[in-house]
């Protein structure tokens, strides 16, 4: 095929021959490159992801045992964690909203936290006693876990924004997704409360972008003084992403925030199992407690 164009005038030019040729060869290796792509982008996506990891840096807690389960030492900043509690922590997360707001406000610095809650029911005035003061906290009311993950993603793309928690029951893998490239976007770090809401059945765990998942529950105070000691939890870190689980028996250790590990607990596969059964024989006390009689009654 030849194509000749004459945008002058007087003597026509020579024609230039131009040809389209597709040899057979070429048209069968486009198939071979075609699906050599998907290999290449997982490869480009993985270097991303390395290179993010490496962006923002990370937030050792203060314990070797605890921070040696992180692939480089500490809590990396600019992704998300989930946190998830049993019993009745599912409904009412005292112990995990004590436990994200410690977390968050390590993970903070000098910036803002938006505190995106669907039931009214946090206590600003508490989040003090783990360091996170309320005038640092932007409390957002939502109606339903999808306005919740539209705010948290603003959040986490807005200048002076540090950490954002945010309560939810339910989260797809998407969701995941679009909230982690949320956080690599400016280096913010958030923090989802997996809560049950408004009757619903449970909360359930799935595949999740999270790059660290843990289950708490409350423990058992001790105080040399009279009156309460410092929070403690039952904490299992039942998933690290490039790292490993752990368990530990953990406590706020002053007004700070700052947490310790008091004990570490063993059988790390069966943490998760342990804090629920401990959940569960804490509840059948406390029911044992109410329905025993009064000593010398009758």
């Amino acid at each position: 095929m030849q194509l000749s164009l004459d945008l002058r005038g007087g003597a026509r030019p020579r024609p230039t021959p131009l040809r389209l040729v597709a040899p057979p060869r070429a048209a069968a290796a486009a198939p071979a490159q075609s699906e050599a792509l998907p290999e290449s982008l997982k490869s480009k996506i993985a270097r991303l992801e390395r290179a993010t990891a490496t962006a923002w840096g990370v937030v050792p807690l203060g314990d070797r045992r605890v921070d040696g389960c992180f692939p480089r030492g500490g809590l990396p900043r600019g992704r998300w964690h989930e946190i998830v509690g049993e019993g009745l922590e599912a409904e009412t997360p005292a112990a995990a909203t004590g436990f994200a707001a410690s977390l968050a406000r390590r993970m903070a610095r000098e910036g803002a936290v938006v505190w995106v809650m669907q039931r009214p029911d946090v206590h600003a005035p508490g989040l003090q006693a783990f360091g996170l003061g309320a005038d640092r906290v932007i409390f957002v009311r939502t109606a339903n876990d999808a306005e919740t993950l539209a705010v948290l993603e603003d959040a986490l793309r807005t200048r002076g924004v540090d950490a954002a928690v945010g309560e939810v029951g339910a989260l797809s893998l998407i969701a995941g997704k679009r909230l982690q490239l949320a956080c690599e976007r400016g280096g913010a770090s958030a923090f989802l409360l997996r809560r049950r809401l408004f009757g619903a059945h449970g909360v359930r765990a799935g595949a999740s972008a999270a790059t660290t998942r843990w289950a708490l529950a409350p423990a058992r105070s001790e105080t040399a003084l009279p009156g309460l000691g410092p929070p403690r939890w039952r904490t299992a870190l039942e998933r690290c992403r490039g790292g490993r689980p752990g368990a530990w028996i953990m406590e706020a250790a002053d007004e700070t925030g700052d947490v310790r590990v008091v004990a570490e607990l063993a059988h790390h596969a069966a943490d998760a199992g342990d804090i629920r059964a401990s959940w569960r024989a804490g509840l059948r006390d406390r029911s044992d407690h109410r329905q025993r009689p009064a000593a010398g009654g009758g």
